[in-house]
């Protein structure tokens, strides 16, 4: 089954332990919508705020991300989904994309010999 990745988007640096019970309502509920609709989550991490990145952009060592955002990558997911259509879906049904985004995208899997 093809995987793909879902870069979750929050529109402010959140922090991952400060969760209403609604929301983790949300949370745990949406491993049983995934398998609904015939996707199967593989892994997936909230990360830590923006402010605790470190970029690397050739010999160049940096705090902070690389450019200034009023959006932050909040956290990731990877998932085996039947097709893009079906990880879009997943990808809606995620409770952080109510308040932020989400950019699903094909993991490229280089062939084995």
């Amino acid at each position: 089954m093809p995987q793909y990745a879902i870069l979750i988007y929050s529109p402010a640096p959140a922090d991952p332990m400060d969760l209403t019970p609604d929301y983790v309502e949300l949370l745990e509920r949406y491993p049983a919508q995934v398998e609904e609709l015939g996707g199967r989550a593989v892994t997936g991490f909230a990360l830590q705020s923006s402010t605790t990145a470190t970029s690397v952009r050739g010999d160049v060592i940096t705090d902070g991300p690389f450019i200034e955002a009023k959006e932050v990558i909040a956290g990731f997911m990877i998932l085996e989904a039947p097709d893009l259509d079906i990880a879009l879906q997943i990808a809606r049904l995620n409770p952080a994309t109510r308040d932020g985004g989400a950019e699903v995208r094909p993991l490229f899997v280089p062939p084995m010999e």
